[in-house]
């Protein structure tokens, strides 16, 4: 008789294998014990097998009823995929834990796979080549010996251990059978993101209690493509925990952090696509995960139809950097200085609205420059149309707004100490006197010569001047020119463009 102990608690285990275990759980969780060739017991932190007879015949028989292979998917039952659903996690398996062409066999022949995201925008059209066959579903005979037991050492891919580095001089990766099981069915824990250039994020989570874990992943399992398309690493492991709803009143169920694994094309090896590029973690924060919720609904994924009719999704540029403030324990407008020299073009409108997580010492300084940039750019307007005559054409307006902003970020933009940006901020705040500044002067002196705080205010500054946008313009010769006739749409903002 065959007995294997599966703990969360094994000092031996590695977040991959932990993962594995909570996977175990959640396919025994569905599958019925009548006539089952082993038994189980499922505990909040340990699963219990045993069985009579060959080992390879048990673990067979489970991974066959865990897997299978349907209309070209790949699809757990457990995890009761939709047709989207079915896709994103096949195509997420096969490029990260099957990555390898020896570990799954596709179609030769790409077929068209059409997917309706909105109802009132064109459906998706992707090039998609079936699943034939994987790892998953085949027969393991390397990890048993002839008399179908378990080998004492069973030779892994590395692919199927994230973080692992192979060397190939020792020869293959070699775990105990209790390792090798419990990473069988780790792909049921994952979460799989497609990112740009070609990217993959692999989200592997650090499950505390196996139980509070299977209601959650039952619960929501299946990634929509909406939501397989990330613009970043970090933002992958904050959509994931988002998905599982690890937080509930207050109290994390289940899940303390995840690790994120993006995975890309390395200069020394282009032979392989997915090699190991950087490790996140991403710890459950219930503060964080509400600010980002946010950011996801001020930063939408949009539509963009290319020439020839295709249907494809942009992804926000702004999303990404915000995220990784977040899961940096920064504030999530940190960087807003490089953040600006990088991007010319940016959602201004999401940026705006992000604004109401500011604290009141950071709106305090926020407001102020907002309200000194204002009369500033209206002395640009007024200057401006006196020397037109006082009228302005729609073109002359945007032209008069870019240059004023442009002007009034070089200015904050170029100091680069404490004692040049102090001075280059109080100049400005005194010369435009900000009523929101009334009375205020002290405090915010204060707070910019706190610790490393000035850096915070040269975002701050910078972001009241990139985000300014108010309702009529002063000074410009026609009260019935709105700024929304002059500035471009929202629509025109920039967006890092993801082929599918």
């Amino acid at each position: 008789m065959t007995d294997l102990v599966l703990s969360l608690l094994d000092p031996n285990t590695l977040l991959p294998h932990r993962a594995g275990i909570a996977g175990l759980a959640l396919a025994l969780s569905a599958i019925s014990p009548d006539d089952a060739p082993l038994t189980w017991l499922v505990t909040a932190d340990e699963v219990r097998l045993s069985w009579e007879g060959s080992d390879r015949e048990a673990i067979e028989w489970l991974t066959h009823k865990t897997y299978c292979i349907e209309d070209g998917y790949l699809n757990p039952p457990v995890l009761k995929l939709d047709r989207q659903s079915r896709y994103t996690f096949t195509q997420g398996v096969t490029s990260t834990l099957l990555q390898h062409n020896q570990q799954r066999t596709l179609e030769k022949q790409p077929k068209s796979l059409n997917f309706l995201i909105d109802e009132t925008q064109p459906e998706i059209e992707l090039s998609y080549k079936d699943l034939l066959d994987c790892y998953y579903t085949g027969d393991f005979k390397d990890a048993f010996t002839s008399k179908g037991k378990f080998k004492d050492e069973i030779p892994i891919k590395g692919h199927h251990l994230p973080g692992l580095v192979e060397c190939f001089v020792n020869g293959p990766y070699l775990e105990s059978p209790v390792g090798f099981v419990s990473l069988l069915f780790l792909p049921l824990s994952c979460g799989y993101y497609a990112l740009p250039a070609g990217r993959s994020a692999l989200v592997i989570p650090e499950v505390k209690n196996l139980k509070n874990w299977v209601r959650l992943r039952r619960k929501s399992a299946g990634t929509p493509y909406i939501k397989f398309k990330a613009g970043g690493a970090g933002e992958s492991g904050l959509r994931f925990l988002i998905q599982q709803q690890t937080v509930e009143n207050g109290q994390l169920l289940g899940l303390e952090y995840c690790e994120v694994y993006q995975l890309g094309k390395q200069a020394w090896d282009k032979n392989q696509n997915y090699l190991k590029q950087a490790v996140y973690r991403v710890k459950t924060n219930e503060k964080v995960l509400e600010i980002y919720a946010s950011a996801e609904q001020f930063f939408p994924v949009r539509f963009r139809t290319m020439d020839k009719g295709q249907t494809w999704l942009a992804t926000s540029q702004a999303l990404p950097w915000i995220a990784d403030n977040l899961i940096g324990d920064r504030p999530w407008y940190s960087g807003f200085f490089e953040f600006l020299k990088k991007n010319k073009l940016f959602e201004r409108q999401g940026l705006a609205k992000m604004t109401q997580f500011l604290s009141e010492s950071e709106r305090l300084l926020f407001q102020s420059v907002h309200d000194a940039f204002g009369k500033f750019r209206a002395g640009q307007f007024k200057a401006r149309s006196d020397q037109m005559g006082g009228n302005l054409t729609q073109e002359q307006g945007w032209d008069v707004a870019k240059r004023s902003a442009d002007k009034a970020i070089y200015r904050l933009q170029r100091p680069a100490t404490q004692q040049e940006f102090a001075k280059a901020l109080v100049d400005f705040l005194a010369q435009y006197r900000p009523s929101t500044a009334k009375g205020e002067g002290l405090e915010i002196y204060a707070w910019l010569h706190t610790g490393d705080n000035w850096r915070k205010a040269r975002d701050l500054a910078l972001l009241a001047i990139a985000t300014y946008k108010k309702k009529t313009i002063e000074g410009s010769g026609d009260p019935d020119l709105s700024v929304d006739e002059i500035e471009p749409e929202e629509d025109s903002e920039g967006f890092e463009y993801n082929f599918s």
